[in-house]
């Protein structure tokens, strides 16, 4: 391999002096002082460090909110062996959940009943309606109202020209009739729904005795295809039928009088709204929660307490308590230091909205901290800190209710928008940090603002920052979309769609990054993902795979190698690894890349590839046929195999201290050898692999040289 491609397979994005970093205009635009490298952690965004995509995966993790518990959320291994995910699709509905959803739906009667007799002739229904509004539930409840044996969930992602081949035939099936649900479809823009794809899937539904029934957004991509438009019931209908199905209809009646539940009804809820409040009743009735903690757990006290803090009326807050809260917001279950040096940062900013002219500086020493944290229902404990060296003790910060971040920052993104130049720069500043924490932070709170605005989030945070010149600003904009498809907000995979085939080659990278980091969740969308970007760089440039955007492509497999979806992600690769050079190159860089990681990263630790292997063969999995194979591959190719020899290296210094990566390779090697000239290559290697310290070669690749030789 030339310099350029070992300098670039470590680059984890593009060129950063490709075009001159300049920071955002302040808020009104005027010219603000920097504050010194202590806002950026010490290091300038030129002079930032190139950072592996394992590692930018792993401080997502390490430093996510307390409410986006993003290895819980995702499931996804960050470093760590590889996890088998179920194969298993389409996933079954269980009974017992159809039976709790049963007894507490509600829904005008008329409207089911012709929904029903439409289902029961086409067979196929598209309900549409509002995210959070119960349609998912009424599908469910059609299905179930048809009396079908089972209900099988589709992936949101299925192609719609491939709708049909999602259904099985009816000579595969146990239990007859059988429903199906496709729950809010995110087809791409370029593959919208057509009749056609339902007249096809509705031949084969006819044959099996079975339903569909398909949910889409208002901005969903049909073509021709007619929809039943859902309108929810009454929240309070909602509620009243959840609480009749848990507590008969005379408790029931009881709760509904509470002068809470009157509270809460007096504001527009969502129906999952409905379902935790209902759930909060419950517990009340239980005596586990008291009524007046049912009032301030409501989400309608909640958004009053948060709106108090920040109406102009209310004076016994300062600029700088409420830069304190905004602060606390971001940084909430982190680091009280680091909420309060950033709340001054923030303070400053502010300050320059309201008074461009404004010289005024900031008291060093205020009000005690405990008594600034007990007037916002925030407490102080002892907790600790990821660091790149180990979990650091520190004394942290974090709201009473856990929902407050998330509502705070509603309310100042969507009812103060004065505020927004200065947070628009806050969160600039925070994204370019040299302190993982805070970049990581800075990208959730990006996420929960586009959950509220997604525009806004799009035009002044995401997609600048993805444009940027600074490595950590484009990471930091992956980052935040991966946070926003966490949290729920929409359309994240039509951006990545949008991006992967843009003009802009950073854009592109950040779509690959995230096809990298979202994949493990939709594998199969992943990998048709990379395999379009791949196409579209290489119909423009046929030396693309010489360009840094093809490099990220290898990282994102990687990424995928290295998840829980690692077997199907391995068998998809390995059955396309022919299909044309350059997949094939990035494929084999890819692999290799993964091959390389360890167990916690750590040196000495288990290389992850090796330990999914052994795994393999105990449970006589196709990966274990998989792992050669690719491994057979990057040998022969004589673009990676001097890479793939240094890896074997690699591998056999470590199983000379660790006897589980020794019986691993004393296996696999021998499956690497097809042709007599892979032995003697294999053999040179074990006989002048030096040991560490260049001393005379270790004893187990002796071992292994005869294992190699009597297999």
């Amino acid at each position: 391999m030339n310099t350029r491609q070992l300098h670039s397979l470590g680059l984890a994005a593009p060129n950063t002096s490709a075009r001159p970093h300049d920071f955002p205009p302040d808020p009104n635009q005027s010219p603000i002082e920097d504050g010194g490298p202590h806002e950026y952690g010490g290091t300038r965004p030129e002079h930032e460090r190139s950072q592996s995509p394992q590692r930018a995966r792993r401080e997502l993790v390490d430093h996510s909110p307390r409410t986006i518990d993003l290895a819980a959320v995702a499931d996804i291994s960050f470093g760590r062996s590889p996890v088998a995910e179920p194969t298993e699709r389409p996933q079954t509905v269980p009974r017992e959940a159809l039976d709790q959803l049963a007894a507490c739906f509600t829904a005008a009667e008329a409207v089911m009943d012709r929904m029903l007799a439409n289902l029961r002739q086409e067979r196929v229904l598209v309900l549409a309606g509002m995210p959070d509004t119960g349609k998912s539930s009424a599908a469910l409840m059609l299905l179930h109202r048809l009396g079908v044996a089972t209900v099988r969930c589709l992936a949101p992602d299925t192609v719609p020209g491939a709708l049909a081949e999602q259904l099985p035939r009816a000579e595969t099936l146990a239990a007859r009739p059988t429903g199906y649900i496709l729950s809010d479809l995110t087809a791409p823009t370029g593959l919208p729904l057509r009749e056609i794809h339902l007249a096809t899937a509705r031949d084969r539904l006819r044959d099996q005795d079975a339903y569909l029934v398909i949910t889409v957004t208002p901005t969903a991509v049909l073509d021709g295809v007619p929809t039943v438009e859902w309108q929810p019931p009454p929240a309070g209908e909602v509620l009243a039928s959840h609480l009749r199905a848990t507590t008969g209809e005379e408790t029931a009646s009881e709760l509904l009088a509470l002068p809470c539940v009157n509270d809460f009804l007096a504001q527009s809820r969502s129906m999952s709204e409905v379902a935790a409040f209902a759930q909060l009743l419950g517990r009340h009735l239980g005596q586990e929660v008291p009524e007046e903690a049912v009032r301030r757990l409501s989400p309608t006290a909640l958004e009053d307490q948060v709106q108090s803090w920040f109406t102009a009326e209310n004076t016994s807050y300062s600029l700088g308590d409420r830069a304190f809260l905004i602060a606390l917001a971001v940084f909430d279950g982190g680091p009280l230091a680091v909420a309060a040096e950033l709340g001054d940062s923030l303070l400053r900013l502010l300050q320059n909205t309201e008074d461009p002219t404004c010289t005024k500086g900031m008291p060093v020493f205020g009000s005690h901290i405990g008594e600034r944290l007990a007037r916002v229902r925030a407490r102080e404990y002892d907790g600790y800190e990821h660091t790149a060296w180990g979990p650091v003790r520190q004394r942290m910060a974090a709201f009473e209710d856990e929902r407050t971040p998330s509502a705070l920052l509603h309310e100042v993104w969507t009812g103060h928008p004065s505020s927004r130049p200065a947070l628009v720069h806050w969160l600039y500043r925070l994204a370019a940090d040299g302190r993982p924490l805070v970049r990581t932070r800075a990208a959730a709170t990006v996420a929960m603002i586009s959950r509220a605005d997604l525009p806004s989030a799009m035009a002044l945070m995401i997609e600048p920052w993805a444009t940027s010149g600074s490595a950590r600003h484009r990471l930091a904009a992956v980052g935040s979309l991966a946070f926003a498809h966490f949290v729920g907000t929409p359309h994240v995979w039509r951006i990545i769609d949008t991006w992967r085939v843009c003009d802009d080659p950073r854009l592109r990278w950040s779509a690959v990054r995230l096809q990298g980091l979202l994949g493990p969740m939709r594998p199969e969308r992943a990998l048709a993902g990379l395999r379009d970007a791949l196409r579209s760089y290489t119909a423009v440039d046929p030396s693309a795979p010489e360009t840094e955007a093809t490099h990220a492509l290898a990282e994102s497999v990687e990424l995928l190698l290295t998840s829980p979806a690692a077997d199907r992600i391995l068998s998809d690769l390995r059955r396309t690894l022919n299909n044309d050079q350059p997949a094939r190159s990035i494929t084999l860089t890819g692999f290799l890349r993964a091959c390389r990681h360890t167990e916690d990263e750590d040196p000495h630790g288990a290389p992850l590839v090796l330990a999914w292997f052994a795994r393999a063969l105990a449970e006589d999995s196709e990966a274990a046929q998989g792992i050669p194979a690719l491994w057979r591959a990057a040998l022969a190719d004589s673009r990676v195999s001097q890479e793939a020899l240094e890896v074997l290296r690699d591998w056999v210094l470590i199983a000379d201290r660790s006897a589980s990566s020794e019986r691993a390779l004393t296996e696999l090697l021998p499956t690497l050898i097809s042709t007599e000239s892979d032995a003697r290559r294999l053999s040179h290697l074990l006989r002048t692999i030096p040991a560490e310290g260049g001393a005379r070669p270790p004893v187990t690749a002796q071992r292994l040289l005869t294992a190699l030789h009597f297999r």
